[in-house]
């Protein structure tokens, strides 16, 4: 398998034809946090890929035993220049945020949380749930709408049947079914698929758009590349077809899509800006909200970013020291 740069013309591809340049980006482990710290497989960002289009996170989890791993613990932590996408295979977990949503995530249903200019969320396993298992998904805000309002989305995908395959696309459009929420990041592509061992799809996407391919459950072909379990397939634009494939073992993949984003971004802990004062800014007046840091003279006058929350919950996360280099973009 090939690692590329992002330039869309390093294959030349007849109409009808599947991009075999494929690249293949396995997870590391990372912490999550909790009691006996959930562990989460992260495959985006990493140094060979930072974006997917606009998405800009993937963490994959379980499936966790909740007894043993103590679940998911976040508490209240803010979010700025991005969306959030919290969707599960099994388990449930309560979601509460500073616009004043509160929600349960439970497997097949979308739940998204833009956070324009500034929100604060917390994310805690149900205790009713014995296991979790789920993916946890971002995408970057674009410049024209990442300082307009939070907002929630709650949506019921409908399930797409094939011969051995099933889908339910979340995001954007995909094998007929359109979905209607609204992301505020134009050309962007988000669906489970689940096909029976054997079982292969050809998708029709769009050649413009750059996509991944979680290998959620099991081995998985993509464009007759093999992925592993767990790792992420990435396809660079310029091909139409997409061909997804299952062995001997049923499969569950995440397939995400998006024009390429076109701007740098600066990603560090739960903000996404476009330099390091930014970032600075947005980690100051967090702490100076929530009362782990004095308020800075500079941000004197400036409305809140982070929202109230309701009283009885855990105490929030304090923002972690920035490095002591300056952060730099990324594309």
């Amino acid at each position: 398998m090939t690692n590329l740069d992002r330039r869309p013309d390093l294959e030349v591809l007849e109409p009808g034809q599947p991009c075999t340049a494929v690249q293949h980006l396995e997870p590391r482990l990372v912490p999550l946090g909790g009691p006996r710290d959930m562990t989460v497989h992260r495959t985006l960002p990493q140094r060979a890929r930072s974006l997917v289009g606009a998405w800009c996170f993937l963490d994959h989890y379980g499936p966790d035993d909740v007894a043993a791993t103590g679940g998911m613990q976040v508490p209240r932590h803010p979010h700025t220049g991005l969306a959030t996408v919290s969707w599960l295979f099994s388990g449930r977990v309560e979601h509460l945020d500073s616009g004043g949503n509160a929600a349960s995530v439970v497997p097949g249903e979308l739940n998204l949380m833009i956070a324009g200019r500034g929100i604060t969320h917390q994310e805690l396993s149900n205790p009713q749930s014995s296991t979790l298992h789920g993916v946890q998904l971002w995408y970057a805000l674009p410049e024209a709408t990442r300082f307009g309002d939070n907002a929630f989305v709650h949506h019921v995908p409908e399930q797409v049947r094939l011969p051995g395959v099933v889908a339910r696309v979340f995001i954007g459009e995909l094998l007929g079914s359109s979905s209607p929420v609204d992301t505020r990041t134009p050309d962007l592509l988000g669906a489970e698929l689940v096909l029976e061992p054997g079982a292969s799809v050809q998708l029709d996407v769009r050649a413009d758009f750059e996509h991944a391919v979680l290998a959620e459950s099991d081995q998985v072909l993509v464009n007759a590349a093999v992925v592993e379990h767990r790792s992420l397939a990435y396809v660079p634009p310029g091909s139409g077809t997409l061909i997804i494939a299952a062995s001997t073992a049923p499969v569950r993949v995440i397939l995400l899509g998006g024009v390429p984003l076109g701007e740098q971004i600066v990603m560090w802990w739960n903000f996404v800006g476009r330099d390091h004062d930014e970032i600075a800014e947005f980690r100051r007046r967090y702490q100076a909200e929530l009362g782990f840091e004095p308020a800075d003279p500079r941000d004197a006058g400036a409305p809140d970013l982070f929202g109230t929350f309701p009283p009885g919950q855990p105490r929030p996360l304090p923002a972690p020291p920035l490095p002591t280099v300056r952060l730099r973009p990324r594309e």
